[in-house]
């Protein structure tokens, strides 16, 4: 009796639990939903289970689905709130805080992901005044799926930019939303969906891509678990790692304790690579260490070390103490010091740099130092090394395993396809870095995407408002062929595509790092960007973009769109990258010089000329062409 007693209990309680109303994560406290629309309230609940929901002074009843689902529509709402939402059924679920305003999606790899809290020096200021309780955003958790879309979150809430809640926003994201904010006084969304190192066809659904055959066959092949857990297991069993030999963590004492006694060390300059200071093609681990003295008025204060860039890995210790470690190559190192750490006069730094292949060590033009409030130390300079351990050449086959936020859907089934159902103004879009080998497809993707995310939203002519890639990696003075601008020009391509529109960054990047610092610029260029797209304004909102180009004699003529008030060079400078060919198209470089609203280019030692290309490289040296307006003009070729 007491077990038949304990099963109805059970059984009645998973009723119950299965009876509860269930909310998508987007629908939760401080939301921002778009105003003057029709709105779509869902969620889940028991099967034909009634429900109702209160808003606004309104009751609006349904049921769900023989399989659970419900949704309500809401009558369009002005910008305002804050708001109330409540739902019952079996249970009773109270939103809270609800404003209405314009929602944008964001989207992209790791220059939209970049935190303020990344560039916390820079916007030191931006970070400490702001207040902006109505611009909020939702950081969609990283995920992926490689089998079908998701229908929810795995996590998630609404912040407002307000003191230190702002640090984990994008960049990017918030300074285009304080420019909207600023001048239009609406509430701004922010739904942050993005993640670094992924390539377009991760962010695209499976019927996206219908017309990319090869795509398609791996869609299928991802779909079988078996396959993709086969696949990875013998990755890593033909990939194994082999024990490291380091001598600097083998011995004792290990080379960053206070009690070790360096010999045979010998000198080095930081920053720099190490292949370019008389260590010939070493991959391994290279010991780095210095005496650092410190004045007593920055004892027993937290400061911060700062180790620009390092490639590949590296693992900081002071005094013995390991005080920061970062695994990859892409990040400035930024280190919090405990104001326990420092002592007054001299200090042992030491740094253990691991490199995997091409030039290892300290990346130049970055900052080296450590500071506490303003007094400040310069790290530069002369140090110490020693060769920990030298990899050995890898012997056979290398076996690729499957890393599934890089696969095609992956990410639009766990980070996209929830959000679907949520109205939005807009989508930014900062991505193209780990498609910069694949121009020509790019040039397909970036287009079908575009129409993939219009029609999962409903809404065919929604503002897609993307970014170029910057100028990076290292300067060539010599014309030269450019993986990096045939993906500008696939981007650019995208144009042709109705309601969208392009931020040139040519002028925003830095050669070393492909995270440039200058995150506002790009935001802001968005919000230029958005004032014309997504709110109509009738303003100058890009630089100049290529439009033809006829051939006169030994000279070609240059005709542009978004010359805005005139065509100018932005430093006074004659105008610079640009290059001309003849038939063979041997590129050689150009003069160039404006005459109204067109650019004539010519060069004395090509008389049969047929095509230019302008900022045509990785990293152009003086792209100088601007409008009157302050905006750069697009990279471009006439040849094709």
């Amino acid at each position: 009796m007491k077990k038949l007693i304990l099963l109805n209990t059970i059984l009645l309680f998973t009723i119950f639990a299965v009876a509860q109303v269930k909310l998508p994560r987007l629908i939760s406290d401080g939301m921002i939903l778009q105003r003057d629309k029709k709105l779509k309230i869902w969620g889940w609940a028991a099967a034909n289970e009634k429900l109702s929901l209160k808003f606004n002074g309104k009751i609006y009843k349904t049921k769900a689905s023989a399989d659970g689902n419900w949704s309500v529509m809401l009558p369009p709402v002005k910008s305002g709130g804050p708001y109330t939402l409540t739902i019952t059924a079996s249970n009773s679920i109270t939103i809270k805080d609800i404003l209405f305003g314009d929602v944008f999606f964001c989207s992209g790899q790791s220059n939209m992901v970049h935190q303020l809290n990344i560039h916390d020096i820079t916007y030191a200021a931006d970070i400490k005044s702001a207040n902006y309780p109505e611009i909020r955003q939702f950081l969609v958790p990283v995920s992926n799926n490689l089998g079908a879309p998701k229908n929810d979150l795995p996590d998630g809430s609404w912040k407002a930019a307000i003191g230190e809640q702002v640090r984990p926003f994008s960049a990017v994201a918030y300074f285009f939303a304080k420019k909207i904010y600023d001048k239009y006084r609406v509430p701004i969304g922010l739904i942050n969906a993005s993640v670094g190192g992924t390539p377009i066809e991760a962010w695209t659904s499976e019927e996206g891509l219908k017309e990319f055959p090869a795509l398609q066959t791996t869609i299928q092949k991802n779909k079988d678990t078996a396959y993709v857990n086969d696949l990875n297991r013998k990755a890593a069993n033909a990939n194994r790692p082999v024990a490291s030999k380091d001598k600097g963590t083998m011995e004792s004492p290990k080379w960053f304790e206070t009690n070790y006694i360096p010999k045979e060390w010998r000198p080095i300059n930081i920053p720099g690579y190490w292949e370019d200071q008389g260590i010939k093609d070493l991959n391994g681990v290279v010991w780095y260490r210095k005496e650092i003295d410190i004045p007593a008025s920055m004892i027993g204060k937290p400061a911060k070390v700062f180790l620009g860039r390092i490639v590949d890995a590296d693992a900081l210790y002071i005094n013995g103490k390991q005080v920061g470690t970062t695994t990859y190559m892409y990040p400035q190192r930024r280190y919090a010091i405990g104001a326990d750490v420092l002592k007054a006069g001299k200090n042992i730094f030491v740094v253990k740099v691991t490199n995997n292949s091409g030039k290892g060590g300290f990346v130049p033009d970055k900052p080296y130092c450590i500071f506490t409030g303003n007094d400040t130390i310069d790290l530069k300079g002369t140090w110490q090394y020693k060769v920990g351990e030298v990899f050995l050449p890898r012997t056979g086959a290398v076996v690729v395993g499957i890393n599934a936020q890089n696969q095609p859907t992956a990410l639009y089934n766990a980070m996209v396809a929830p959000a679907i159902n949520y109205s939005i103004k807009g989508i930014l879009w900062y991505q193209g870095e780990s498609n910069g080998s694949r121009g020509a497809e790019y040039a397909k993707l970036q287009p079908a995407q575009i129409a993939d995310w219009r029609n999962k939203w409903q809404q065919a002519d929604i503002p897609f408002l993307y970014v170029q890639l910057p100028n990076f990696m290292d300067a060539n003075y010599l014309p030269s062929e450019s993986q990096w601008a045939e993906l500008r020009e696939a981007q650019l391509k995208s144009l042709s595509v109705p309601a969208t529109a392009m931020v040139v960054a040519i002028d925003l990047g830095e050669w070393n790092d492909i995270h440039p610092d200058n995150k506002k610029d790009v935001g802001e260029r968005l919000a230029l960007a958005a004032q014309k797209i997504v709110y109509g304004e009738n303003i100058v909102y890009s630089g100049p973009i290529y439009q033809s180009s006829t051939i006169e004699s030994n000279k070609i003529i240059i005709s542009f769109d978004h010359i805005g008030s005139g065509l100018i060079s932005n430093d006074g400078e004659e105008l610079g990258e640009f290059t001309i060919a003849g038939a063979d198209k041997k590129f050689v470089w150009a003069k160039a010089k404006i005459e109204g609203d067109k650019i004539i280019v010519w060069s004395e030692i090509i008389s049969n000329p047929m095509y230019v290309r302008y900022a045509w490289a990785d990293n152009p040296v003086n792209p100088n062409l601007y409008n009157k307006e302050g905006l750069p003009a697009s990279p471009f070729r006439t040849d094709k």
